[in-house]
């Protein structure tokens, strides 16, 4: 039975997301597609143009089909790279990993991305700086059923969050904006005394129904964030 185009966007998705096709990676053309998956050309074409309009592929004419470097859903939303946040403001950018650990998701974890009860999450405690300066408290969970790969990820070498968006892109998003007081062990992070103002943002994202990822972001008082679409 031939592939139907859902077939091949589904299993293009999956060498995307497993990595197997990186980012900017040239993804084969219609004719060696249709070969593999025994369809039309026009079933190969449709499935791209679908991939093409979600923002994973990008089709440049002449030179073909590339996996974007970094996928995610246009139109709504853009997670930002944190590294080029800061060096965009002519800053120095600093990383630090603080620790990282695999263990079995947490109920209240488990409650908010919607886990089974056996789910194992990578769970990361990360800084940022700008010229040395504490600039971003990163308490990162990943779901290593949506991202196997990332048990072998060196993330003393580069952060979840640039890995994140480099590597798979997102469908759904959920977002909330808080103030909070900070507590001992934040505030010795962000070089701040306990019951500071602190600003926090708690993000959540899922790839076609599959939890991803996780954060809780803290900033030091005085953090102040500009949007725009």
């Amino acid at each position: 039975m031939n592939a139907t185009y859902r077939d091949v966007k589904s299993d293009i998705l999956s060498k995307i997301t497993k990595g197997e096709w990186g980012p900017g990676s040239h993804v084969p053309n219609e004719i060696a597609l249709a070969d593999t998956y025994g369809c039309a050309r026009a079933t190969v074409n449709r499935a791209m143009r679908e991939l093409a309009d979600d923002g994973i592929i990008e089709r440049r004419r002449k030179a073909g089909t590339f996996v974007r470097m970094a996928p995610v859903r246009e139109a709504r939303f853009n997670i930002p790279i944190v590294r080029q946040e800061i060096e965009e403001k002519g800053s120095t950018y600093r990383y630090s990993l603080v620790s990282c650990s695999m263990q079995k998701a947490p109920d209240w974890l488990r409650g908010r991305l919607k886990l089974s009860a056996d789910s194992r999450v990578l769970h990361l405690i990360c800084m940022h700086y700008a010229d040395g300066t504490p600039y971003q408290h990163e308490d990162r969970w990943i779901n290593l059923a949506a991202l196997p790969q990332a048990e072998t990820v060196d993330f003393s070498d580069i952060g979840p969050n640039e890995w994140l968006v480099l590597t798979i892109p997102f469908s759904d998003v959920e977002i909330s904006f808080s103030a909070a007081l900070s507590d001992e062990k934040l505030a010795e992070y962000l070089g701040t005394k306990t019951g500071d103002p602190i600003f926090t943002i708690e993000r959540s994202t899922w790839w076609e129904g599959q939890a991803v990822t996780y954060v809780s972001l803290s900033f030091p008082p005085g953090h102040r964030m500009t949007t725009s679409y």
